[in-house]
């Protein structure tokens, strides 16, 4: 890992280029760049971060941990 070449440098950003082509880029033509983006961070958003699990968050998805992790004003105030 980390020199020219190496076979596992590019692993995870290949993986997720997959995804983003068979589940954006694949499905439909787009008629300007615009469109394209805004379905592109569409997907990233509502998909690709809410299902994704990460190690360092102990497994959870993102949104998963920040609900849990995530003080409210409420609690925070009656602690």
């Amino acid at each position: 890992m980390g020199r020219v070449g190496a076979a596992g440098d590019n692993a995870a950003m290949e993986s997720f280029f997959a995804l983003l082509q068979k589940n954006v880029l694949n499905r439909r033509t787009w008629a300007t760049r615009e469109q394209l983006r805004l379905a592109i961070v569409t997907w990233i958003e509502r998909t690709y971060h809410r299902r994704r699990r990460q190690e360092r968050l102990g497994r959870l998805t993102p949104i998963e941990f920040e609900t849990i992790y995530t003080t409210t004003p409420q609690t925070a105030t009656a602690a």
